[in-house]
Order: structure tokens, then C-alpha cells, then sequence
């Protein structure tokens, strides 16, 4: 019996389309951003990357359904997500004002840490076309009724960054499940945007009504406590590593109140330094514990987007395979390798995911 029943490829125009907002990403490589006098340019967005990894590594057919202000700067990102192979079609385009009081594109400073120094984001997002969107604002019935998509993903970023952005998120939830689309949702929990829209509490209110049309829910045990909360007896909290039997026990739990649940994944960190990490992934599904292969002692260059990529690799090993242990392999695979490069997004091949999968070293290839 199949884990998931994805649809035929040849029903549906996308393999995926993502929910959420992307930002125009400023690096200022090895130096701080606070004495940077200039920056590399990037886009990026936590949903967002998940498809563009889809497209970019695993050959997907995949666009992204956001907001931007029309201005030379939106036109930048656009940009950006044409390059990565994206299909921008379904982007819905603001008029701007021209000084931006009633809406703008995000920007995201991002700091790669290296060592002691961890990595460091500062975001301006206040008044951002993707956080005004609300129900209504885009067609869901023509993306999943007629034009057809095999799987969906958004997440608690995108959820968090208004008053009206649950409401589109859980308006195209229930339009994918009514047309048999595979819906994940990464909860990935920042207290930050939650602060001033009603804190933890509304942030589980929030989840938990959107948990409940999810098939494929990623998050680690703070994002299960944070939002919908479950917590994990038994963790080392000077080790800061989890207790896999107390994961257990709580995923058990939350399969008794969310029986939609088919898969349930998270990436597994320690933290080292900013620099070296261990590195792996877990999956629950089928009632089973699926371990990845483990990547102790990760040398990291950039470790923004390595949960983005983790999910883009699960997706697509669920898609493909219909196996847990095969999926979970491919995120922890795909995520390591995204985090051996700069930016947001993944600049690995297939070729080198599966390498790695099947123990590949780093030896030069020539």
C-alpha cells in the first residue's frame, strides 16, 4: 500500500509550488554586516528555497506563488527565481507607491558565522507585499483544480508574518486536499515574527488549525512544542541533543491528534561551532523510526537554507520512491551539500546527492 498517493505526473502541469515570501538576500561574505561597505545579492525564502531546490538539483517542475511590490527591486528577485529555473507565473504583482508607506519588497541581511561567532540575520519585512496577501487574492481553484500540482509546501514563516496570512495559507490548504494534492508544512517556529501578532499562543492557535490538513509535517521538538504543543521528555539539555525515544513518544502522540499525518521529518544538529556541525535527519511513517546516514563533523559554509534543502530532497524521494528511508537519506544528503555553499539556495547535482547517499568522499573529481 502506498505511503502517499501522489498524482500522476501527466495530470498535473507542476511537481510542486511553494507558499511564502522571498527576499532579496544581502551577503557581505566574510565580513559583518554591520562594517560591510558592499554585499553579494541573492534571493531567498524559507518555502520558497524548498521548490527551487526541487528544480534546480532534482529537475522538478515547480514555481512559487508569492507577492511583490512592482518595482526594479521585486523585478530583482524575480530575476533571481527565472535563474534558478522557477516558474513566476503565479506571482501576484503590487503597484508601488514609489516611497513604499503602503507596501515593499523584503530585504534579509544574512551573516555567515564562522567558528564562535554564530551565523546572523537581520530581516525588514514591515509592510511586504507577500505579508499583506489574503484570501482571495490568488485563483487556488485554476492552480490545483485546473492546472494540477502534485505537491504543495508553505510553512509557519509564511504564516507568521500577518494578521491575514494563516487565512491564505489555510484557504489554499483545503482547496490541495480537495484536488489530491500532497500537502507539507515546515512549522519552523521564529519567535520574532510571532512577537507582535499575539506571541506563542497565537502561533499554536494558528498551527493547530492548519495541522490538520497536513499530510507531510517537518519540524524538530522546539517547532512541535513552540506550535502545536507536544514536548520531548528526556532531552540533554547541556547537550543539546535529542532523546530519540522521547522523540518517539511524542511523535506517537501526535499521530493520536493528527491521524492526517502520514510523514513526520526533522533535521538532527549539533553544533559544534558555526563552522562544524553534526549533521542527520529522521522520518516517522509507517508507524517506523527511519534514520539517515550521519555526517559528523559537517565543515559548514553557509548553513542558512540547510532545513530548506533537507525538505526539497525528502519531497522529492517521497515523490519518487515512496520511501521513507530513501527520502530521509536524500534530505540529509541535499542538506548537508547546501550548506558546503554560499547563499540560501542548494548549488548541488543529483549526481552528488546520490554520491554522497552511497558514502561518496571528497576526494577530487577529474
Amino acid at each position: 500500500m502506498a505511503l502517499l498517493n501522489v498524482r500522476p505526473k501527466k495530470e498535473c502541469k507542476y511537481d510542486c509550488i511553494s507558499l511564502g515570501e522571498v527576499m532579496l538576500r544581502l551577503d557581505p561574505g566574510e565580513g559583518r554586516i554591520k562594517c560591510a561597505r558592499q554585499f553579494r545579492a541573492w534571493e531567498g525564502g524559507g518555502e520558497y528555497n524548498v521548490s527551487r531546490g526541487l528544480r534546480k538539483c532534482f529537475g522538478m517542475n515547480v514555481a512559487v506563488v508569492t507577492a511583490f511590490a512592482d518595482n526594479d527591486m521585486g523585478r530583482l528577485v524575480e530575476d533571481f527565481i527565472m535563474q534558478g529555473g522557477v516558474d513566476v507565473s503565479l506571482i501576484k504583482w503590487v503597484p508601488y507607491d514609489g516611497i513604499g508607506r503602503t507596501v515593499r519588497n523584503g530585504i534579509n541581511f544574512t551573516e555567515r558565522g564562522y567558528g564562535v561567532r554564530g551565523a546572523l540575520g537581520v530581516s525588514d519585512r514591515a509592510n511586504t507585499a507577500a505579508s499583506q496577501l489574503k484570501p482571495g487574492d490568488i485563483d487556488w481553484e485554476y492552480i490545483f483544480g485546473e492546472l494540477g500540482v502534485r505537491w504543495f509546501h508553505t510553512g509557519g514563516i509564511f504564516a507568521a508574518l500577518s494578521d491575514t496570512t494563516p487565512d491564505v495559507v489555510l484557504e489554499a490548504v483545503k482547496i490541495a486536499k480537495k484536488h489530491g494534492t500532497i500537502v507539507s508544512y515546515d512549522l519552523n517556529y521564529r519567535p520574532s515574527l510571532w512577537k507582535t501578532i499575539g506571541g506563542q499562543e497565537k502561533a499554536q492557535a494558528v498551527n493547530k488549525e492548519l495541522a490538520k490538513y497536513i499530510d507531510v509535517m517537518i519540524g524538530n521538538e522546539e517547532d512541535f512544542t513552540a506550535c502545536l504543543g507536544f514536548e520531548v521528555e528526556g532531552n540533554d539539555e547541556n547537550l543539546k541533543e535529542l532523546n530519540l525515544d522521547g522523540y518517539q513518544k511524542m511523535i506517537k502522540e501526535v499521530i493520536k491528534t493528527y491521524p492526517n499525518f502520514k510523514v513526520i521529518a526533522t533535521t538532527l544538529r549539533t553544533v559544534r561551532s558555526a563552522t562544524v556541525n553534526d549533521w542527520s535527519a529522521i522520518c516517522y511513517a509507517n508507524d517506523q523510526l527511519y534514520k539517515a546516514n550521519s555526517y559528523d563533523a559537517l565543515e559548514i559554509m553557509d548553513r542558512v537554507g540547510g532545513g530548506d534543502s533537507f525538505a526539497s530532497g525528502l519531497i522529492y524521494g517521497l515523490i519518487t520512491t515512496d520511501d521513507p528511508e530513501k527520502a530521509v537519506n536524500y534530505g540529509a544528503a541535499h542538506g548537508a551539500l547546501a550548506m558546503t555553499t554560499p547563499g540560501d539556495t542548494s548549488m548541488a547535482s543529483i549526481k552528488e546527492v546520490e554520491s554522497l547517499m552511497k558514502g561518496g568522499s571528497a576526494r577530487v573529481v577529474r
